[in-house]
């Protein structure tokens, strides 16, 4: 029997003897392939979000480096226009510096104010300056749709009292092309500041907070009016790569000296938050797949007792301890590799086609992103990586969690065992 029974008789023996109960079978591996979908389909969706949040994080709060002054960082929820950045350079021969250096494709200045509206159900608004046509050449400030988001008439003119506004607060403030805004907001040197620009186009950026909120201006006309002079608010520094962030943040460090904040995207509190979350996750897919595991572990406790007397046969016939022990753990590994492999043609399927079509998250949450540096849809991530750690996270937490249950098969005895 020992010569006979090398380690594929053994595989055969197991394969074979899976399919003897078709029902309980069909259970185990029902069970891994929901464990192994929710695996595959939630990494891709968690994947999908923190990919999310860095677009939105990069084109709207940080570049791949922000230049923010340090008395600016201590105020920043109020986006104070009193301290500009790297104050004492003139703007144009510091963008000019800063985008000569190695690593860097484009430096972009931004400023970013609260006004207060008047005539209007709105009473407070981001005015949001930019230097449009440089900044629609290099982000794409609808994330879902890779495009400049602009959805009726065009966008403010360099110079001009020109505005745009999101969709949302168009509907909400009953604003369409060609109406006015009066607000009022407060300059660098701490006056008031009146001023009435019209409507040019209507914007969705499927991020809710500037859609609702923001005012899109060009950088030179609010720059002019917060009596800013040659200065801007903030830098917003983009590199040729991201693996070049590091190495450019250093650079432009060395360069402004003290008083400014340097920052890279990667130390934004979302992107480090989602980063560090992965762990948390990482412990659910294991606790989900282990209880997931049980039924195999159930299976094979009653298959070996529905089977004493045919173990006390093969011990009879020859069979060594190992030999039942390697039968019984082989039936628990074929039942887990069928459920993880089926698991992954669900749970890649149903996350391909989430990196198709986005899903949209205004369903499940209605609208209570606003605060949430994240777009309104959710394209999943689908990764081969994302597969293969499915299937062999499933395959060998099964795996282990049936191995002690086949043990219990080395220490029945094939005399005791015929007896029964």
């Amino acid at each position: 029997m020992k010569k006979q029974g090398g380690f594929f008789t053994l595989v055969t023996i197991a394969y074979r003897n899976i399919w003897r109960n078709m029902r309980r079978t069909i259970l185990c591996i029902v069970a891994v392939a929901i464990a192994v979908f929710f695996n595959i389909y939630m990494q891709s969706w968690i994947l999908g979000m923190s990919d999310n949040i860095e677009d939105v994080v990069r084109v709207f709060d940080t570049g791949h480096v922000n230049v923010v002054s340090a008395a600016f960082e201590d105020e920043r929820e109020y986006y104070p226009v009193q301290y500009p950045a790297a104050e004492g350079w003139n703007l144009e021969d510091l963008i000019s510096t800063i985008e000569a250096m190695p690593g860097v494709s484009a430096v972009l200045p931004r400023i970013t104010a609260y006004a207060t509206l008047s005539d209007s159900v709105v009473k407070h608004a981001l005015l949001w300056g930019l230097d449009i046509g440089r900044e629609m050449a290099l982000n794409d400030f609808n994330l879902s749709e890779r495009s400049d988001g602009l959805i009726e008439g065009r966008y403010p003119q360099a110079g001009s009292n020109e505005c745009a506004i999101g969709t949302y607060m168009a509907k909400k403030a009953g604003l369409r092309i060609g109406d006015r805004i009066p607000l009022k907001v407060v300059s660098a040197q701490f006056s008031d500041k009146y001023w009435s620009p019209v409507i040019t186009g209507i914007f969705e950026f499927e991020y809710r907070k500037y859609d609702e909120e923001a005012i899109l201006v060009s950088f030179d006309r609010l720059q002019r009016l917060l009596v800013l002079n040659d200065q801007a608010q903030q830098l917003f520094i983009y590199a040729d790569s991201e693996k070049e962030t590091r190495a450019v943040a250093d650079d432009v460090r060395s360069l402004l000296g003290d008083g400014n904040i340097v920052r890279e995207w990667e130390d934004n509190y979302w992107v480090v938050m989602m980063r560090q979350s992965m762990v948390i996750f990482s412990v659910i897919y294991l606790v989900f797949q282990i209880v997931a595991s049980f039924l195999i572990v159930n299976t094979v406790v009653m298959i070996i007792h529905e089977r004493i007397k045919e173990i006390g046969m093969m011990g009879s016939l020859g069979m060594v301890r190992r030999e039942i022990v390697m039968v019984f753990f082989f039936e628990a590994v074929f039942l887990s590799v069928i459920g993880s492999l089926a698991g992954c043609v669900i749970g890649g399927a149903a996350s391909w086609l989430g990196s198709l079509f986005p899903i949209d998250m205004n369903m499940f949450t209605g609208g209570g992103l606003k605060e949430f540096p994240m777009s309104g849809t959710l394209f999943l991530r689908f990764s081969p990586a994302v597969l293969l750690e499915g299937f062999i996270f499933g395959v060998v937490i099964a795996s282990i969690c049936t191995l002690l249950p086949s043990l219990k098969s080395a220490f029945i005895e094939p005399v005791e065992a015929l007896r029964r």
